[in-house]
């Protein structure tokens, strides 16, 4: 890779550590409201070695006749969630006395919008600490949405060319609205956590609660500000805030720019969205039912159980509402299941998207079509776009390597002593980005303080592969990438 390329990847990480070092001015903000100002010093020493190592790569300069090209995109993205990463772990080891593993660990699950957790005693930690979480969780989601808005669908690897605001066409005509694209984004974004605030604290939650939840419920993150998660608020009125926050953060950012710009019915029409609801909906009247029936619970009350954590797990969000894998074998089963599948492309929530699994019912079905009447030419369309082959492959190699990733993640897992059951959801639950696994170990019980370091790292390992899709990480890897 040519010097002045790795130049302007520096400044541009540069760029992302000065923001990151500006960000931690709101936990010394916090702890001086709260009348803490005496641990303040872990957080200006974070807040100022960072700025210190962004200011270094932007003094330096950027190549003015240099352009990044769609190859060198892969370097700067995963350069940059490892940096940023690293220099949020800062405050965890300065302030919070946590070993390396453990602030990495916490810091990219935060980042990440994971969620899983190293940390307890949550109703007594510092505020600066608790916000400070779940401002990694807010600004890992906002980084997300335009990295699958702008850079994977460059890199071929994101599903966001089927659901560009006008068309798929990725002409140059639409590059120059893209600054206005990525100004309405945030201002959604923005938008939405401002509402969240109001409702979580309408509904009952506290000022700083309801800052904390929601910053992790639109970033479908999932740190808590209490070891009970949202089950800590008895009020139903919480729960069924939370639930919308969750839903809302797992939809198409790009449909809320196009009703944003006029197209009201842009949301209502999209059909990833369609199959999102269908599917949650689904499961919360059939589980629902399942669960009023063998428990004493009113219908009405299983419904909102089940609606809290089934949508915690699909939106891969990692809230809890009790423990639900004490509720049985299937209930278990169907929420490992609900953690796969996951959100809508182009939000903040992990998985493998829904859109993924519609696509491959329609393969399934002009396959099927095609065996019963083979001269036939078959129409493949998705949204309203046909399904070019490029589209199609790019889905299926990347599904194909979520699930090798998850298989050797959780292999890796049984060589440190971990239990299968540990081992395959710790694995799948980091790569989905859920957070809180199956099992009285890391369940939404537990938390990953017990693990050994070595599968702390390889779960750490798997959230950066699970955030970044996986190919992103992976093609830096091969020497190819290298040569020229």
């Amino acid at each position: 890779m040519a010097l002045p390329t790795l130049r302007i990847i520096a400044f541009i990480n540069g760029i992302f550590l000065i923001t990151l070092a500006i960000s931690m001015v709101v936990p010394m903000l916090t702890l001086v409201l709260f009348e803490r100002a005496q641990e303040l010093n872990g957080f200006l020493w974070s807040s100022l070695f960072t700025f210190v190592a962004g200011l270094a790569m932007v003094l330096q300069g950027r190549p003015a006749d240099t352009q990044l090209r769609p190859r060198d995109m892969y370097m700067l993205t995963v350069s940059s969630w490892l940096l940023v990463c690293l220099f949020a772990a800062l405050p965890f080891m300065l302030f919070q006395r946590m070993s390396i593993a453990d602030a990495i660990f916490e810091s990219m699950s935060g980042i990440t919008a994971t969620g899983a957790t190293v940390l307890s005693g949550l109703d007594s930690m510092s505020p600066g600490i608790l916000i400070w979480r779940s401002l990694l969780h807010w600004l890992g989601g906002i980084g997300f949405i335009a990295m699958a808005v702008a850079i994977l669908p460059m890199l071929r690897i994101g599903g966001m060319r089927l659901f560009q605001t006008e068309s798929s066409d990725r002409s140059e005509k639409v590059m120059p609205r893209s600054h206005m694209v990525a100004k309405y984004m945030v201002a959604a974004y923005v938008g939405l956590s401002l509402l969240g605030v109001l409702a979580f604290w309408l509904a009952g939650m506290g000022l700083f609660d309801s800052i904390n939840h929601t910053m992790s419920a639109i970033a479908t993150g999932g740190f808590s500000t209490s070891d009970r998660s949202i089950g800590n608020w008895a009020q139903p009125a919480v729960h069924w805030v939370a639930v919308l926050l969750m839903i809302l953060g797992s939809l198409p950012f790009v449909l809320y720019v196009s009703m944003m710009r006029g197209n009201y019915l842009a949301l209502f029409r999209d059909q990833q969205v369609h199959g999102f609801l269908i599917i949650l909906l689904g499961t919360w009247l059939a589980l629902g039912t399942w669960y009023n029936l063998t428990t004493e619970l009113h219908w009405l009350e299983a419904v909102r159980h089940v609606a809290v954590n089934a949508t915690s797990i699909m939106t891969t969000t990692g809230f809890a509402l009790g423990d639900y894998t004490l509720w049985g074998g299937f209930s278990g089963m169907l929420f490992f299941y609900l953690g796969f599948i996951g959100g809508c492309s182009g939000s903040t929530a992990g998985g493998l998207k829904i859109f993924r699994f519609q696509v491959a019912y329609i393969l399934l079905k002009a396959n099927l079509q095609q065996l019963v009447h083979p001269r036939a030419v078959i129409k493949q369309q998705y949204n309203r776009h046909r399904l070019d082959e490029d589209i199609v492959r790019s889905i299926l190699t990347f599904s194909f390597f979520f699930t090798i990733t998850i298989a050797l993640l959780a292999l890796a897992l049984t060589l440190c002593g971990l239990d299968w059951i540990t081992a395959l959801s710790g694995a799948a639950s980091t790569v989905s980005g859920v957070g809180p696994g199956m099992g009285p170990i890391i369940g939404p019980a537990g938390n990953f303080a017990s693990l050994p370091d070595i599968a702390k790292w390889l779960l750490t390992l798997g959230m950066l592969l699970g955030r970044l899709e996986i190919l992103t990480v992976l093609v830096l890897l091969m020497p190819a990438f290298w040569r020229h």
